[in-house]
């Protein structure tokens, strides 16, 4: 009875220390049985070597390793062909793939980001070396941007903004519109995941081109000084009604402008904030104008019936011009408004409790 009970302990630790890994496994077409497969994990872009296994006779191999604290990127590692994909605490893989073009011919089932990324990199394919026309680039890289508004803070968002072909960054820090996306995954990592390793990269990354644009630009018509008049905006709420910015400005002492999109991670927990706040201050004079850059309308039309504030739709996304007018580079950002005049904007939402403070 003993024995059989130190047994029992001795499996019960093992599934313990186990069961804190994610797990990777597949078949290698083509392979012998001195194959080498090497898995490594990134730190903004530098890589590092977590654990190497060796594929059997039959092509087969499986490996494990601790789960992160927090959702990283790793790699497959077969000579000098990689694959890449997101490891999101317990998951567990299957990636495929057929030599010589293991970097190439592969897939990947077990996880809905892996696949978002595992389509990223072949569709960065079609333009390697020069291929494909600037047309198509710009459309594929125009759906990215898309993807990226509708999550900015999930991890696929992180590698999309640093997605390089040719030497070259995808998403330019030091392009004006490409920042806007950038600043998307910064503002919304800085905000939801603070104590995330990749966020101080991604805020210098967006400060540093935040500081190069407004250094070319001395004079500009968007929203740039700390107090400015508004520029209206109109829009539709979930009933169909038109909003005025200019005209809810006009009727309530203080104005939340907020550029938001609901079908992303942080959503739930931003309006949770904003509830807070607007129970605090509605009697004071304060309500909230929410503006859905969400790439269509499910997501906000189902948050946007049990909302106490206006919350309308730009359908026009992350291309609107309210978006430019407004020089919002990431989501969420939110603009105070008193008395008709913008008097504080706020990228970080851990900041917007005492910043409305000031203003009521």
């Amino acid at each position: 009875m003993k024995k059989i009970f130190l047994m029992i302990l001795a499996v019960a630790a093992l599934t313990a220390c186990n069961s804190n890994q994610f797990h990777i496994d597949g078949t290698i077409e083509g392979s012998g049985d001195t194959t080498t497969l090497v898995l490594e994990q990134s730190s903004n872009g530098e890589w590092f070597i977590i654990d190497s296994v060796k594929v059997d006779k039959n092509g087969k191999y499986s490996i494990s390793a601790e789960a992160p604290e927090v959702p990283s990127i790793y790699q497959l590692r077969l000579g000098g062909q990689t694959i890449c994909f997101p490891i999101d605490s317990l998951d567990h893989l299957t990636i495929n793939a057929k030599l010589p073009n293991f970097a190439s011919d592969y897939t990947i089932t077990g996880s809905e980001h892996a696949k978002q990324v595992m389509d990223i990199d072949k569709g960065a394919m079609q333009f390697v070396g020069g291929k494909g026309t600037e047309a198509e680039r710009q459309a594929w890289k125009d759906q990215l941007a898309r993807q990226i508004a509708a999550d900015p803070g999930s991890i696929v968002a992180y590698y999309t903004i640093n997605k390089y072909i040719d030497g070259q960054p995808l998403f330019d820090p030091m392009n004006d519109n490409d920042l806007r996306f950038i600043g998307a995954v910064a503002n919304a990592f800085n905000s939801f995941r603070p104590d995330d390793p990749r966020t101080e990269y991604l805020k210098n990354v967006l400060l540093s081109g935040q500081r190069r644009r407004r250094a070319s630009q001395a004079t500009t018509d968007t929203v740039y000084a700390e107090v400015a008049s508004i520029i209206d905006i109109k829009l539709q709420d979930y009933n169909g009604k038109d909003y005025s910015l200019v005209d809810i400005a006009a009727k309530n002492r203080v104005v939340l402008l907020n550029f938001t999109a609901y079908a992303t991670e942080f959503s739930p927990q931003l309006n949770k904030l904003l509830n807070d706040i607007y129970l605090k201050y509605r009697s004071q004079g304060l309500t909230i104008y929410q503006v859905s850059l969400d790439q269509d309308n499910v997501a906000w039309r189902e948050a946007a019936k049990n909302l106490p504030w206006i919350t309308v739709y730009d359908p026009m996304s992350v291309n609107s011009k309210n978006v430019g007018t407004y020089n919002v580079n990431g989501i969420p950002t939110t603009f105070i408004i008193r008395n008709g005049e913008i008097v504080e904007r706020i990228e970080d939402a851990t900041l917007l409790k005492a910043a409305v403070a000031k203003f009521i």
